[in-house]
């Protein structure tokens, strides 16, 4: 679906109709006007300073997103420039950006601290908050592939660019544990009909319904 709509948005973006989309054009049809920050003055105003890392950081992923010798991006450089977590060759990108973002102290990991932003513990609170434990269990269980109490950039990249399909798989594997009335490893339609909440609740139906949305919208264009 998102490349289906990158490819939407390219043709808005293509101002002149040459198949191409120019850092120009990108930046008229985004903010009106195109924009070119000094990368090494900082501004005053706080807010126009964010902006001026925000824009910079989209210049950089856009030369990043350009595979050839043509500074502008064709259709496919564009869906890489939208939704670099989609492309293989921007996961480099993707897993730079999210150290910068997170890796606060620059060790080149992301501690349990840095994933949990900025979140600190009320002194008066005698545990932490439900959504807290359930950030720690998904780090130390899910992401921490090799116990050391911090990601790497390849640990780092399952949790910014989850494997939705693995993480179906995984949940399918769960509901056959718990619908399997008579232990044959497969669901009939009466266990799926004894345990239909649990069955039409799961993240592995959802994955089926993602794809069957898209594959009817690939028809439907």
């Amino acid at each position: 679906y998102v490349t289906q709509e990158a490819k939407q948005h390219f043709q808005d973006y293509d101002k002149n109709g040459d198949g191409l989309v120019s850092w120009k054009e990108y930046n008229l049809q985004m903010y009106d006007r195109v924009i070119d920050f000094d990368e090494n003055t900082v501004l005053e105003d706080q807010e126009e300073e964010s902006f001026r890392q925000l824009h910079l950081k989209e210049k950089k992923r856009f030369e990043k997103a350009n595979r050839d010798d043509d500074p502008d991006l064709n259709v496919d450089e564009f869906i890489a420039f939208e939704h670099p977590e989609e492309v293989e060759y921007m996961m480099d990108f993707v897993t730079e950006e999210a150290l910068e973002e997170h890796d606060k102290d620059g060790d080149g990991f992301v501690s349990l601290e840095e994933f949990l932003g900025d979140y600190r513990r009320d002194p008066t609170a005698k545990e932490d908050p439900e959504w807290i434990l359930v950030e720690k269990d998904r780090f130390v269980n899910d992401y921490d592939k090799d116990n050391d109490g911090k990601l790497n950039p390849q640990e780092l990249l399952s949790w910014i660019v989850p494997n939705n399909q693995g993480i179906a798989q995984e949940e399918a594997l769960h509901l056959i544990e718990e619908m399997d009335l008579n232990d044959d490893k497969k669901l009939s339609e009466a266990e799926i009909l004894k345990n239909q909440d649990l069955f039409l609740n799961s993240e592995a139906t959802d994955y089926g319904r993602q794809l069957h949305d898209e594959r009817f919208y690939h028809e439907e264009l």
